[in-house]
């Protein structure tokens, strides 16, 4: 149950970015709740091969470049789901910063289920 409130809310916190961040579009919230289920698992199966290969990088600068991966996840996920595109790597990036921070916002207000 957990797990479906989070991916709920992750396609509310998607479609609610999408309208009001330019770059950025989203066909509906069918669309939002496909785009946070590959999201999901992008992060699961893709990014940890992604952290492990870039390691060096990512303690150089500081965990910086984690931002960088978490932007590829979005674009590769513009990829996969017909209906959400992402204009530029930047507009990306914003996106994900503020999507990982309203996230956790949520998960802050929602709790964590203990």
């Amino acid at each position: 149950m957990n797990l479906l409130i989070k991916i709920l809310v992750t396609s509310a916190l998607v479609f609610l970015i999408a309208n009001f961040m330019p770059g950025v579009r989203v066909a509906g919230f069918t669309t939002a709740l496909i785009v946070a289920i590959v999201l999901g698992l992008l992060n699961i199966f893709i990014k940890p091969i992604l952290v492990i290969l870039t390691l060096p990088v990512t303690i150089l600068t500081l965990g910086l470049f984690l931002l960088i991966i978490n932007a590829l996840m979005i674009l590769l996920c513009t990829k996969i789901v017909d209906g959400f595109s992402v204009d530029t790597f930047l507009t990306a990036l914003f996106f994900s910063i503020i999507l990982s921070l309203l996230q956790s916002i949520m998960n802050g207000i929602l709790g964590d289920g203990k």
